[in-house]
């Protein structure tokens, strides 16, 4: 359940830098993107006290782009693909959840109103939203929400451009709002190669705040934090990313999950991943 931050590299090169501008054509700045992450995690949170391996694989399909009023951004992650369910953690194994999907589309308002929005570091504003789901059979625990808000994109010194959205979360299962949750992104090309190749510095921030935790093994709030060394070329990237959790999707770590051990919820996972764009 991680979202990758490769396909930045084509929005930061498609992207506009300065305030977006539709006053002559809304199909200026269109472009899309496709390619697939072969990936590996260690230690990925959350998982349970009983959990006795620490890794496993995962095949990832990212996409996204810019159309006119619309910007996507999404991807669909299938667990377990080289090997067996014997050498991965319970979380991915079983009955379990083995697919994982988000989606989060973003309606420009300065598109759709035909006005520049922009002020300060603020370049363009948007209608916000973002889908979760983990395909799980257990849909009491499983992870289906649906988030809506303000999104911009932020110009940061050194960074340059950032997407920054502030979303209210509907939980599906719960039928009901469950608190809020901020988002920022990152990617920084800072170093380049003569044949056009470059390392990044590329990354992301989720912290999710005032969730119900009136059941048990469960907090207000809730974070996790991406940080990424990748090299890209035309058609391909590896990378290492360190990914920082904190009671991640509002589960309190060290205490009991409501099913069987302790929640491991904080802590750092490794993820290792071969890259191919089309």
């Amino acid at each position: 359940m991680r979202k990758t931050l490769l396909a930045l590299s084509l929005v930061a090169a498609s992207a506009p830098v300065l305030a977006a501008d539709y006053s002559d054509d809304i199909h200026k700045n269109d472009y899309k993107f496709l390619q697939f992450n072969l990936m590996y995690a260690l230690n990925e949170k959350p998982q349970t006290s009983l959990d006795t391996t620490t890794g496993h694989d995962y095949l990832e399909m990212e996409f996204g782009g810019r159309s006119g009023i619309f910007d996507l951004y999404g991807y669909v992650d299938v667990f377990n693909l080289l090997s067996g369910n014997d050498d991965h953690n319970d979380k991915k194994n079983g009955e379990a959840d083995k697919i994982f999907m988000k989606f989060a589309p973003r309606m420009s308002i300065d598109a759709m109103t035909g006005y520049d929005l922009s002020f300060g570091p603020v370049q363009e504003l948007y209608v916000a939203t973002l889908m979760e789901w983990d395909g799980g059979q257990n849909t009491a625990s499983g992870v289906n929400t649906q988030k809506v808000g303000l999104g911009s994109d932020i110009n940061v010194p050194w960074f340059g451009k950032m997407g920054l959205n502030l979303y209210a979360t509907y939980d599906s299962n719960k039928n009901d709002w469950n608190g809020g949750q901020i988002s920022t992104n990152w990617f920084k090309p800072f170093y380049h190669f003569e044949n056009g190749s470059f390392i990044s510095y590329q990354g992301y921030l989720d912290y999710q705040f005032g969730m119900d935790d009136s059941e048990q093994g469960t907090t207000s709030n809730g974070g996790a934090m991406f940080n990424g060394i990748y090299w890209h070329s035309e058609h391909y990237a590896v990378g290492y990313g360190l990914k920082a959790y904190y009671n991640v999707y509002g589960l309190e770590d060290g205490e009991a999950n409501g099913f069987a051990g302790n929640w491991e919820s904080s802590g750092v996972t490794h993820y290792f991943d071969v890259t191919y764009k089309f």
